[in-house]
């Protein structure tokens, strides 16, 4: 036992480059998806804002 247990290397690499590729282009579409999401929502909570404004009377003359 005086002589240490040689490292082995994992039994599964951690990542591989290609799937490493995939995951960054699955982030990226992800992130898309977010910021598409965000935009539509706001665009929807300004419409339904400007549809609850009461319009005004017409002018009389």
């Amino acid at each position: 036992m005086s002589e240490p247990t040689p490292s082995r290397p994992p039994a599964r690499p951690t990542c591989l480059p290609a799937t490493q590729a995939e995951q960054e282009a699955r982030r990226a579409r992800q992130a898309a998806a977010l910021r598409a999401n965000l935009q539509r929502r706001k665009q929807q909570t300004r419409a339904r804002a400007e549809a609850d404004q009461p319009t005004p009377p017409p002018p009389r003359s």
